[in-house]
C-alpha cells in the first residue's frame, strides 16, 4: 500500500488543520509510525492530478485507488475589500501556523499575529482559528456569526472552551465590507446587524438584515471560516469520473466511484465532515477493495 501526499508532512488535516492543543501531533505520528512498520510506503510532495496522474499510477502497476484528498478549497464571501492584506481563510491560517511555524518571526512565511482578530463563521474550524489567535497574543479575538449562538454548527464544548479563553461572540452580525489602510492592510470590518426569520431547509432560522443597522469594528486580522469545498485537483484529472453538484465524488455503498477500482471517502465525498466519518469510509473502502482485488487475482 502506497500513500501519495501533496504536502511535505504526512497527516493531512489531522496535522495542519487541527491545532496542537486539540489533537497533539505526537498522537498522529504514532499512527503514521505504526502504518510504516506494517509496510505502508509514504511518498510526500506528490500532487496526484498535477505531478502524477492516476493513469501514470496504473501503468506503474497499481490496481486499486482510494481518493481521500478532502475539502481543502476554502469558501469566501466575495464582499468589498476581501482581498485586503491580512485577510485569509481558516485553512491558510491554521496550515501556516501548525505546519510551517508561521507564528515564529524567524519563519520564511510569518503570519500576521494580529491584536484585534475577527474570525468569520461559527463552526469547529472557526473555534480552532479564534482559539489559536488568542494563544498567539490577540488582545481581542472575536467570532462573528450571522445567526444566533443556538444555530452555531460548532460543538458545544468548542464554544464553551472559546468563551473560557476570553473569546468574544458577535452573533447576529454579518460582514458586508472590509476597510483597508493606505498600505492595503485591513483596519476595519463593517458588520450588518441581523435578525432571525423563519427556519430554512436546514431547519435553522434564516438570518435577515436589519435595514440601516451596521456597526464598524477595528481589526488588524480577519480569518474567514465560512465552509469549504472539495479539492478539485484529483476529480478534475480523472476522465469520466462522476461528481456531484458541489464537486464531491459520487460513490456507491462500497465507496466505489463511477469508475471501477477508483474509490473515495471522507470530505471529498461528504463535503466538510468529521475525522470519524472519514475513517469509517476508509475502512469500508479498504474491505471492498480487498475483496475485489482478491477476486481479480
Amino acid at each position: 500500500v502506497t500513500v501519495f501526499e501533496a504536502l511535505h508532512e504526512i497527516g493531512g488535516v489531522l496535522k495542519y488543520g487541527i491545532p496542537e492543543f486539540r489533537l497533539p501531533n505526537k498522537i498522529v505520528d504514532v499512527e503514521i509510525d505504526n502504518l510504516s512498520k506494517m509496510g505502508v510506503e509514504f511518498i510526500k510532495d506528490c500532487i496526484v492530478g498535477k505531478t502524477i496522474s492516476i493513469e501514470d499510477l496504473k501503468q506503474e502497476g497499481f490496481k486499486g485507488f482510494f481518493v481521500a484528498s478532502g475539502a481543502g478549497l476554502p469558501n469566501f464571501m466575495n464582499i468589498p475589500g476581501e482581498n485586503s492584506i491580512n485577510i485569509m481563510s481558516s485553512n491558510e491560517y491554521l496550515t501556516r501556523v501548525n505546519l510551517m511555524d508561521a507564528a515564529s518571526p524567524d519563519s520564511d512565511t510569518p503570519v500576521s499575529l494580529g491584536k484585534n482578530v475577527a474570525v468569520i463563521g461559527g463552526g469547529n474550524t472557526a473555534m480552532d482559528s479564534v482559539r489559536t489567535a488568542k494563544r498567539l497574543g490577540a488582545e481581542r479575538a472575536m467570532i462573528i456569526y450571522r445567526r444566533s449562538e443556538e444555530e452555531m454548527p460548532a460543538r458545544l464544548e468548542e464554544v464553551k472552551h472559546a468563551k473560557e479563553e476570553g473569546v468574544e461572540f458577535l452573533t447576529l452580525h454579518n460582514p458586508i465590507e472590509y476597510i483597508a489602510d493606505e498600505q492595503g492592510k485591513v483596519k476595519q470590518v463593517v458588520l450588518q446587524q441581523m435578525e432571525l426569520g423563519e427556519p430554512d431547509e436546514s431547519g435553522r432560522r434564516s438570518p435577515r438584515a436589519i435595514p440601516g443597522a451596521t456597526v464598524t469594528v477595528d481589526i488588524d486580522l480577519a480569518i474567514v471560516s465560512v465552509g469549504v469545498s472539495p479539492n478539485p485537483i484529483v476529480p478534475s484529472s480523472i476522465k469520466g469520473l462522476e461528481v456531484g453538484r458541489k464537486g464531491t465524488i459520487t460513490v456507491d455503498e462500497n465507496m466505489e466511484s463511477s469508475i471501477p477500482t477508483i474509490y473515495a471517502g471522507g470530505d471529498i465525498v461528504r463535503g466538510g465532515a468529521t475525522v470519524i466519518l472519514a475513517m469509517g469510509d476508509g475502512r469500508k473502502a479498504a474491505a471492498s477493495m480487498n475483496e475485489k482485488l482478491k477476486v481479480q487475482k
